[in-house]
């Protein structure tokens, strides 16, 4: 899963970035609203964590200029304004949760966790797929009652297939998803990564299929 990070306060990007790529995320940061346009233009992301306070174009404008152009992505925003009435002002802009800082980078997590389940109709950070089963909130995962070791690109493109399951996910979607901007990911490594992971579910009967010159969905699972 890919986040966009919009804050102008390095220090606090740097944190929000970190605490994202150590729970298993993908995150950029753009400092300003008017970048954050340009790359929402040609790149996916599947949240975006805007800052309220931005230099010129405010948050508020950037979630309004956002859904405008058809951008769905679920939106947490972060304000220094502790007031009701900027807090329901971003909600009915086009936010879909708030904190206000400072804040607690678990909790910020959490609230991520549970807007991007959201998008995805999925209600709990537990689910299970055939004989899978994976908690996001505590990063493990079993297939058929015994652990299921996957590091972390391995973790990201399983719960980026599960969420999107039983649609197809585009082996660009997935570059990016699984990469971002300080990584030089190709599409080739991405099919070693779903290589690796088929290899890995196959005993479940959980298939990953390739959808010629679009992507990747999962499969029922074959039961015997």
């Amino acid at each position: 899963m890919r986040i966009l990070v919009v804050e102008d306060d390095p220090m606090v990007a740097a944190g929000i970035k970190e605490a994202l790529s150590c729970t298993g995320y993908t995150a950029d940061h753009v400092k300003s609203a008017e970048l954050a346009e340009r790359v929402l233009r040609s790149e996916n992301f599947d949240l975006a964590i805007i800052d309220l306070g931005l230099p010129q174009t405010d948050g508020h404008e950037l979630i309004r200029r956002m859904r405008r152009a058809g951008h769905d992505l679920p939106v947490l925003i972060l304000t220094a304004r502790d007031s009701l009435e900027d807090c329901v002002s971003g909600l009915d802009t086009g936010a879909d949760d708030f904190m206000t800082k400072p804040f607690r980078l678990p909790e910020l997590i959490a609230r991520v966790r549970a807007l991007i389940r959201r998008h995805h109709s999925v209600t709990s950070s537990r689910f299970s797929y055939g004989e899978l089963e994976m908690d996001n909130a505590s990063h493990t995962a079993r297939l058929k009652g015994k652990e299921l070791e996957l590091p972390g690109r391995e973790w990201s493109l399983l719960e980026t297939l599960l969420m999107s399951s039983p649609s197809v996910v585009s082996k660009d979607k997935l570059v990016q998803s699984l990469g971002g901007w300080d990584s030089d990911l190709t599409p080739n490594a991405v099919e070693v990564y779903v290589s690796r992971l088929r290899a890995k579910l196959s005993p479940a009967g959980i298939q990953i299929r390739t959808v010629r010159g679009i992507g990747y969905r999962l499969d029922e699972p074959v039961t015997a």
